[in-house]
């Protein structure tokens, strides 16, 4: 799976959320997206999926990292394993867990469904 595969499918599983797809080359680490839900409240998003080769392993840049460390509210990484097509949820603010652990980390949602519904949720 791609991440615009992933998009895709997050977008179509979360009609209640007005989502915009961030394309930003001038600020490195900005999230992939930005979700405004149904209670009024802005969040970020980041895509990732992982590779065949290393499936449990979540790559992110310096900027990203430093991103997510700086913003620990109201951002999340959605995480799609190669092995599967698992995907999981995980709050921004466990971003250097997730780099240390990868998708050994216990995540806030589990399963594209219950990921929508905790977002849909926010």
């Amino acid at each position: 799976m791609k991440e615009s595969q992933l998009w895709k499918k997050l977008k179509e599983k979360t009609k209640s959320i007005s989502w915009i797809r961030i394309e930003n080359w001038a600020l490195p680490g900005t999230p992939d997206l930005l979700g405004y839900s149904k209670k009024g409240n802005f969040f970020t998003v980041e895509l990732k999926v992982t590779s065949p080769k290393k499936p449990y392993f979540v790559r992110f840049s310096p900027h990203q990292v430093s991103f997510h460390v700086k913003h620990p509210r109201n951002s999340y990484i959605l995480v799609a394993c190669a092995l599967g097509k698992l995907v999981r949820l995980y709050p921004g603010a466990r971003i250097l867990e997730l780099v240390d652990s990868g998708l050994k980390l216990e995540p806030l949602a589990e399963g594209l469904e219950a990921c929508s519904l905790k977002l849909e949720s926010l």
